[in-house]
């Protein structure tokens, strides 16, 4: 695949990285928790990857009765919205759960240069969108250190979903000192209640650069 324009003019350096973000099958038409057009990325993250060094690839992956799914919740429905003790958490459709094919990356992804995998939401009473740190905002992956290490301080994300994992890693990117980029084109949404209008919101204001 060719890339548009605006991205063909990438030259990325040993300094930067391409974050691919929970690019699963139970991400993708027909999986547990389904984003429209998860599929429609791969093409254009498989050709972007090629220009980059450093690739890595945060994943989901939940014990299973995480306390994330509704499932777990008597009497709880899927996108309802409960206190748990670290704050406000939306409820979801059993995913990713650990060693089955759903939280296996699609067979489509192509980056076998990628360095890093990442899990993440493997605590099972705390849920992690993000690939810095769990929900409960301190319990951190250790993902800024490595990245500090291999001085590294620019990241480009893409993949799954644009208003829950994409933000809130680089929301958590920015507030860790990474120059952070989101290539639009290269993610897709949930979209429940807003929630994608308000994650640009918030990326934006946190000086998130929308490609």
């Amino acid at each position: 695949m060719s890339l548009p324009s605006h991205l063909d003019a990438l030259r990325p350096g040993r300094g930067d990285a391409l974050i691919v973000t929970d690019p699963q099958n139970d991400f993708m038409p027909g999986g547990a928790l389904a984003v429209a057009g998860g599929h429609e990325i791969l093409p254009l993250v498989n050709a972007l990857a090629r220009r980059f060094e450093n690739v890595l690839l945060p994943q989901d992956w939940h014990p299973a009765g995480h306390a994330s799914f509704a499932s777990t919740h008597r009497g709880r429905q899927p996108f309802e919205v409960i206190g748990l003790s670290y704050g406000q958490q939306v409820l979801w459709p059993d995913h990713c759960v650990q060693g089955t094919p759903g939280a296996a990356f699609h067979a489509d992804l192509d980056v076998p240069h990628a360095q890093l995998v990442i899990r993440k939401g493997w605590h099972p009473a705390v849920d992690s969108y993000s690939a810095f740190c769990e929900a409960d905002g301190r319990t951190r992956t250790g993902l800024a250190g490595y990245l500090r290490e291999r001085s590294i301080g620019r990241l480009y994300f893409v993949g799954l979903a644009t208003d829950f994992c994409v933000a809130w890693s680089a929301l958590d990117a920015r507030r860790a000192g990474f120059e952070t980029l989101v290539v639009e084109a290269g993610c897709r949404a949930i979209d429940t209640g807003g929630s994608l209008a308000q994650a640009w919101k918030d990326m934006t204001a946190a000086g998130v650069q929308r490609l």
